[in-house]
C-alpha cells in the first residue's frame, strides 16, 4: 500500500510539500518528523497519484 505523506506549514497547517511513499517509509517519516516537531498529515495515496 502507498500513502500520501504532506508537510504541514507550522503556523497555518497548509501543506508545503507532498510525496507519496510505501508503507514501510511511513514509519522512518514520522520519527524524523517527531524528532524535530514537524506536521504532517497522511492518509492512503490515490492510485492516480502513484
Amino acid at each position: 500500500m502507498r500513502f500520501e505523506v504532506m508537510r504541514l506549514d507550522d503556523v497555518d497547517g497548509t501543506p508545503v510539500d507532498t510525496t507519496v511513499v510505501d508503507a514501510a517509509s511511513v514509519n522512518r517519516i514520522v520519527q524524523q518528523a517527531a524528532a524535530i516537531g514537524q506536521r504532517l498529515w497522511i492518509r492512503p495515496a490515490d492510485t492516480s497519484a502513484v
